[in-house]
């Protein structure tokens, strides 16, 4: 699975799980304010990935994830890791 097809699956399912409309969703946005997430979204979050892409998420890998770029590059790197596993 390529960059380009792991940002179109994140997109998918974030407009599906959070309700957010696909054009607020650009690398440069803020995930928490633009998802609105509580604790508990973060919990529907690491659920929906997890699932999508088969691989366990810590909760400090979230520290350093501000914005969608942030986030697209966390989902990239844990997918490349797991494929050359």
């Amino acid at each position: 699975m390529n960059s380009s097809e792991i940002i179109e699956k994140i997109n998918g399912f974030l407009v599906e799980e959070f309700e957010v409309e696909a054009e607020k969703i650009t690398p440069d946005a803020n995930l928490k304010s633009t998802l609105e997430l509580d604790s508990l979204d973060y919990i529907d979050l690491v659920v929906v990935i997890e699932s999508n892409f088969g691989f366990k998420v810590k909760p400090e890998d979230f520290v350093g994830i501000v914005t969608f770029g942030d986030f697209y590059n966390y989902v990239i790197s844990k997918v490349e890791v797991k494929e050359l596993a």
